[in-house]
């Protein structure tokens, strides 16, 4: 009985911690060299695409868009891929402002994952805007 109380305090334990580091990430981060990164899974609360939710990395330096990335997802790979080769780009080498105006298409077959990921992109530069 001892070790099964152990176990479930050292449980309990891990579970708190973890908890609580998942909880003071910051959304958004400064490199050395000036990049700033927007990670937007806690931003995207609900923005789900055809199966979980689709956050990003956002990588901004001097007001523009380096580049967006990707982070692990529930979605379909082989549709998901068409969505990341077909409109993570589309960004890319846009000053924050253009970008936040920029109308991008979905990828045809992928509607709900390119919807999704638009979304994380507008709440991304949102929150750079806002918060840089």
């Amino acid at each position: 009985m001892k070790k099964m109380m152990k176990a479930a305090a050292v449980c309990a334990f891990t579970v708190m911690t973890m908890s609580f580091m998942v909880q003071s990430e910051k959304p958004m981060t400064k490199q050395a060299d000036g990049t700033y990164v927007v990670n937007t899974t806690s931003l995207s609360q609900g923005v789900k695409g055809y199966q979980s939710n689709t956050p990003l990395k956002i990588y901004i330096k001097k007001d523009k868009v380096v580049k967006i990335e990707a982070l692990a997802n529930k979605e379909t790979p082989k549709f998901f891929k068409k969505v990341s080769d077909g409109i993570l780009g589309k960004w890319n080498g846009k000053s924050v402002k253009a970008a936040q105006k920029l109308k991008v298409d979905g990828v045809t077959g992928a509607t709900m994952s390119s919807n999704a990921v638009k979304e994380n992109v507008k709440r991304g530069l949102e929150y750079y805007v806002k918060n840089k």
